[in-house]
């Protein structure tokens, strides 16, 4: 815990050292030039520097995806923001944790139509999981933590902040806590005794595996799951690969998406094990 009197960019460097932040993607911009100085001082945190935003958004969004932590990504406000956008709708559809930090107008400057001033709340609202603006230096260590706890649990996903550039030169003693702790969802027993009891009853049973959070372990405790029980397995969009394709239980559907309805059917490919009609002529073992 930090007690220290320290600058809002001092804050928000101090609060992804709790957070265990190794890396952060980024172009720098003058709107968060106290964060970068402050970056200075962290040799723990290796800062990449990117050529364009959206190169640095979608290195952010691998780094969420390969490692389960957020991908920080730090980037100035209007152009900065928007050119770094689609990777973090990327991040949203893909459920990869990320926190992004955007540099933003100076706090009087807000609604009267500044140089770069975008409503980040707005504009980021149906591409991020939850976006804030942190207008006091005494919130950054509440705000960074609420961003790195809503970016992990749950369905994890992008969250915004945006950093007025005069807020980060305002000074207070906030003390400094991590590291987040996800938290995660799961079915209680009774909901499992139910699932057991729809199974056992239902005469040809699908199961659809998608969305993302898989490794190697939960891929194979679903294939050894479908198998036990004679189920066959559709794998969502772009993520094919859920289920070994050599397993029996897969059923590997590939349709593009927004095709309208009468060239889905010519366009579609589907490798089904067992069939239907099979599964229905098949006993199924008990549920393990």
């Amino acid at each position: 815990m930090t007690t220290n009197l320290l600058s809002g960019g001092q804050l928000v460097v101090a609060a992804l050292r709790a957070h265990r932040v190794d890396m952060a993607f980024g172009v720098a911009g003058e709107s968060y030039l106290e964060v970068l100085d402050a970056l200075f001082d962290a040799p723990e945190i290796r800062l990449v520097t990117c050529r364009q935003e959206g190169g640095a958004a979608f290195m952010a969004e691998a780094y969420g995806k390969l490692t389960g932590k957020p991908g920080v990504l730090l980037v100035t406000r209007g152009p900065g923001a928007c050119n770094a956008s689609i990777g973090i709708h990327t991040a949203f559809q893909d459920s990869t944790p990320m926190v992004v930090l955007v540099g933003q107008v100076a706090r009087h400057q807000i609604d009267r139509e500044a140089f770069q001033e975008v409503d980040f709340r707005k504009m980021f609202a149906p591409l991020a999981k939850w976006v804030a603006q942190i207008d006091m230096a005494e919130r950054v260590p509440e705000l960074i933590n609420q961003a790195f706890q809503v970016a992990t649990s749950g369905r994890p996903g992008p969250v915004v902040l945006a950093l007025p550039e005069d807020m980060l030169r305002d000074h207070s003693a906030a003390a400094v806590v991590g590291p987040y702790r996800p938290v995660r969802a799961h079915p209680g027993a009774a909901d499992l005794t139910e699932m057991r009891r729809l199974l056992a009853e239902a005469e040809r049973p699908i199961m659809l595996v998608g969305g993302g959070g898989w490794d190697d372990r939960a891929c194979q405790n679903i294939t050894k799951f479908a198998e036990a029980n004679q189920l066959t397995v559709c794998c969502s969009f772009r993520r094919q690969d859920i289920v070994d394709n050599r397993s029996p239980p897969l059923s590997a559907i590939s349709a593009p998406e927004r095709a309208p309805p009468s060239s889905r059917g010519s366009r579609r490919r589907t490798s089904c094990w067992p069939s239907a009609r099979e599964s229905a002529k098949s006993p199924r073992n008990p549920i393990r």
